[in-house]
């Protein structure tokens, strides 16, 4: 039996051993579980906040995407009241050109027929000559 016993006291120190391990081990894994834990609550609190500013930055795209289209419908407008004013702008100046050459015309047929009119008038209304009897020069020798 003290053979027996003595293999029971080995294996008794053994297990020991063992349960110091499993411990160390168990103390391990938990230390190990409890560090991914945080790490977890890290990478939530980090997630979450990303998610946020994703959601913010949505939020700010679609607000300049909102003002961009009122931009061009406010552009839009202006260029018809700007296109409108320039159409009746041209038709001013059409109507301003029309008069410059009316105005040409009339102004060239004045000085035309005020150039032909003392020709005119001299060709219906011949001058009158009148009838001068010259004296003979004589010349006395005295």
């Amino acid at each position: 039996m003290a053979f027996g016993l003595g293999k029971l006291q080995g294996l008794e120190a053994k297990l020991d051993i063992y349960e110091s391990l499993s411990k160390e081990m168990l103390d391990k894994l938990e230390r190990a579980v409890s560090s991914i834990q945080d790490s977890n609550q890290k990478v939530a609190i980090i997630l979450e906040r990303h998610e946020n500013r994703l959601d913010e930055s949505t939020k700010s795209d679609n607000l300049i995407i909102k003002m961009i289209e009122e931009m061009k419908d406010g552009n839009e407008k202006d260029r018809e009241v700007i296109h409108d004013r320039i159409s009746k702008i041209q038709i001013k100046v059409d109507h301003n050109q029309k008069f410059v050459i009316g105005v040409t015309a009339v102004l060239t047929t004045l000085v035309t027929v005020l150039n032909l009119l003392p020709g005119l008038l001299d060709t219906l209304t011949p001058a009158k000559q009148s009838s001068i009897i010259e004296r003979p020069i004589v010349s006395r020798i005295v």
